[in-house]
């Protein structure tokens, strides 16, 4: 992988970063990396903040712009709102809520047939956490107190989500449905809100 698509994908994942942090990461030198990050806004793909410090000049952090961001975006997204659009067309609203239940049905037994050896809430969380990693979500899973957050830096199904939001609706629902009534799922953040990722707050009911 080439140093600028490391970057790239280093600000996907952990946000607003400073030089010296991507300096330290790749092992580069600030110089180095400043010169590959201008390169990078000239084209659009990043801009910058400086942030103010108690002490001292204000760090600059730099990060994704929404052109940054799409060059992650799924492949196949034009195709998918392709076949959306003919969906509703040819079935109306309500065919277009079967396929997405159907998907949902779909999702939730694939997840729970993996979910199924668990002993506890955190060991299902990692099984869930890796599964949504292989497809592409680029997941993180924390701790906060007695509650677990679920971090997806990326949604590879972005585009047919901003075409059909139930899509998203859905996913909450499956994660909800996989834990059980036990425990309640919170979405705090949310790409198709705008926000730099989808966020989930899972605490005991």
């Amino acid at each position: 992988m080439k140093t600028i698509d490391k970057i790239l994908y280093h600000m996907k994942r952990e946000g607003p970063v400073t030089a010296k942090v991507l300096a330290e990461e790749f092992k580069l030198t600030t110089m180095g990396v400043r010169q590959h990050l201008q390169g990078l806004e000239e084209e659009g793909l990043v801009d910058f903040e400086d942030v103010k410090v108690k002490v001292g000049r204000p760090t600059r952090h730099w990060q994704l712009t929404r052109k940054g961001h799409g060059r992650f975006t799924d492949r196949h997204g034009d195709l998918i709102i392709q076949m959306l659009d003919s969906v509703e067309e040819l079935f109306g609203a309500d065919g277009l809520s079967q396929v997405v239940e159907r998907r949902e049905n779909q999702t939730f037994e694939q997840y729970q047939s993996q979910l199924g050896s668990a002993s506890d809430i955190e060991e299902k969380l990692q099984i869930l956490a890796k599964l949504r990693e292989q497809e592409g979500y680029m997941v993180e899973l924390h701790q906060d107190g007695d509650a677990f957050i679920l971090i997806e830096n990326h949604c590879p199904i972005c585009h047919a989500a901003k075409r059909c939001p139930s899509l998203c609706q859905s996913e909450l629902s499956v994660f909800q449905r996989l834990l059980g009534d036990n425990y309640q799922v919170e979405r705090n953040e949310h790409i198709i809100a705008g926000e730099r990722r989808c966020a989930y707050r899972i605490i005991k009911s």
